[in-house]
């Protein structure tokens, strides 16, 4: 029974702490350590099983957070969160596919620790303030001001992409023609004019360091991006993070995957990654 309640509630546990940490590798060792936890416990004692997991993830994910934020100041070039493989579920649930987003989990890089769980729980899955209070351990009014505060400082650094599938799914296809068919001008002409590609790359492969903005020095990286690609690479649209995304493989080994986000239909940003480290979340 242990392991049923457990695997019950371990899509959740994944998704709270993925949301937290931005980061496929770190949530899943916070699943894998609160089931490490759970197992330990007297289950009979437990009257709410969910809420005692989600706890327990949450507060793991927090302290991990903290822990991630020493390291990332030393981190090589722009750090964008692990892209993720997403079901066409997801895809389908506006809120669910914007609140895993990349462009999303940026935003939340900006909050607090506590800032961001409270978003998290609150805006991602649902749960009450005085919940959200049990789960850390905190006063009810102090979870409401952190609330207002995270709702606060997202808003107001909060970008409005497009949503709709199809829109997304479209603007991907086309990209993903021109590049592969080395055509500048077709590439240019799905580019917003202050279109920004971002490139993580962790000092570990040949990605800009720097961000790159403008509708012609956008496409051109991303054409000499695509013709260096490994040979007997094959390219996939896959969904990433809730939205269409284009992943490149080597053989069954993802080498970059490649995220856009759309305002008014145009490419407005692309999130590029290719750190080796940053790409199990994109494994066949």
């Amino acid at each position: 029974m242990t392991l049923a309640q457990f695997t019950e509630h371990r899509g959740l546990l994944y998704g709270v702490a993925y949301r937290i940490l931005g980061s496929v590798t770190d949530a899943e060792d916070v699943v894998q350590d609160t089931w490490v936890r759970w197992s330990r416990v007297d289950t009979a004692t437990v009257e709410d099983p969910e809420a005692y997991l989600v706890k327990v993830a949450t507060r793991l994910a927090i302290d991990r957070l903290r822990s991630a934020a020493v390291r990332r100041e030393s981190y090589v070039g722009p750090w964008l969160p692990e892209p993720m493989l997403t079901t066409a579920d997801a895809a389908d649930d506006v809120v669910r596919a914007d609140s895993v987003s990349t462009a999303m989990l940026l935003v939340l890089e900006a909050l607090a620790p506590i800032e961001r769980a409270v978003f998290v729980l609150n805006e991602a899955f649902g749960y009450h303030l005085t919940e959200i209070a049990s789960i850390l351990g905190r006063r009810d009014d102090d979870v409401r001001q952190v609330a207002r505060r995270a709702r606060t400082a997202v808003a107001g650094r909060r970008r409005k992409y497009d949503t709709d599938p199809a829109t997304q799914r479209q603007a991907t296809e086309r990209f993903l023609e021109a590049c592969l068919g080395g055509d500048l001008k077709a590439l240019m002409e799905i580019l917003a004019p202050d279109v920004t590609l971002i490139s993580d790359g962790g000092g570990l492969t040949g990605a800009p360091r720097r961000p790159i903005r403008g509708p012609q020095y956008v496409a051109q990286a991303i054409l000499l991006l695509s013709q260096r690609r490994p040979a007997g690479s094959h390219v996939v649209l896959r969904l990433l993070n809730g939205a269409p995304g284009v992943v490149i493989y080597s053989g069954t080994m993802p080498v970059i995957a490649a995220t856009l986000h759309l305002v008014d239909g145009a490419v407005a940003t692309i999130h590029v990654v290719s750190n080796p480290a940053k790409l199990n979340g994109v494994l066949p």
